[in-house]
């Protein structure tokens, strides 16, 4: 077949389920970008997968394909009837839940599972402050996202788009911006482009310092991120002779994740006591 695949899914599909403003749903229609997506999962070590709003399923088939346990969760009880109705292969596995609330141990246990998905704009950070909190359960994550999100999370140091997300995901991750997707491929069309990723868990993910403090330090800089590091963590209150250390006169976006965790090794002595 190759490049002479149809590039569409059937217009019939366009009809089935009605896109929904509030819910950010912008349905995928060309099936190379997503049998590109679903290929961007190794499944090497794990067999299970989360699909995240699936929609009617343009992504889902593929991922159906692989040799994976593909669970999807969808909060839209249109689409969800949808998938019941033409995917019966996913018994079992269609969670009509809001996967920012639901507990997934309740689907997975302590087992570990892949998420993807092409992921509404409106609610895609708080995914991935979602896959940072089960990341031990997590070792891969790709998707399609706005495509200024996309390139933040994978941004490097010394560049205005680098933040808090950048940080926080790199210090777990190995963080790839893959490609580009134009608005056209979408129904309805959104008015920026959409960029897909991938995230691989590094093999030691651990980190050399308290991983609370860690967040806490990237999230209080980045909030006055014009400042040097001497300013914006005033608050923690630091000796005067740790401040005169020349990683103060930073500014955030100039840190890497490795300099963040050896800035918390600097603060740590001082601030652990203030965290209890």
């Amino acid at each position: 077949m190759g490049k002479f695949r149809k590039k569409y899914t059937a217009h019939f599909l366009e009809s089935e389920v009605r896109a929904k403003k509030h819910l950010g749903q912008h349905f995928l229609t060309d099936e190379n970008i997503a049998e590109r997506i679903a290929d961007t999962l190794s499944l090497s070590g794990y067999k299970k997968v989360l699909e995240i709003g699936p929609g009617m399923g343009v992504l889902t088939k593929y991922l159906l394909k692989k040799e994976a346990e593909v669970h999807v969760i969808e909060i839209d009880t249109e689409s969800v009837t949808y998938l019941r109705e033409n995917y019966p292969q996913l018994e079992g596995r269609i969670h009509e839940k809001d996967v920012l609330k639901y507990d997934l141990s309740q689907i997975f246990g302590e087992e570990p599972f892949a998420v993807i998905g092409n992921f509404p704009y409106n609610i895609s950070t708080q995914i991935v402050f979602r896959v940072l909190e089960m990341r031990n359960q997590i070792p891969e994550f790709s998707g399609m996202f706005q495509k200024e999100v996309a390139k933040r999370i994978c941004e490097k140091e010394g560049n205005k788009t680098y933040g808090i997300l950048s940080v926080l995901v790199q210090a777990f991750f190995e963080a790839e911006y893959l490609f580009t997707v134009p608005p056209s491929v979408f129904n309805p069309p959104p008015k920026v482009e959409s960029g897909v990723l991938r995230l691989t868990r590094k093999k030691n993910q651990k980190l050399a310092c308290d991983e609370k403090l860690f967040f806490r330090i990237v999230k209080t800089a980045f909030n006055q991120r014009r400042k040097t590091l001497r300013n914006s963590l005033k608050s923690f209150n630091l000796p005067d002779s740790l401040r005169e250390d020349t990683i103060f006169d930073e500014r955030p976006e100039q840190l890497g994740h490795d300099a963040f965790i050896e800035l918390t090794l600097k603060i740590q002595p001082y601030a652990i006591s203030d965290q209890q």
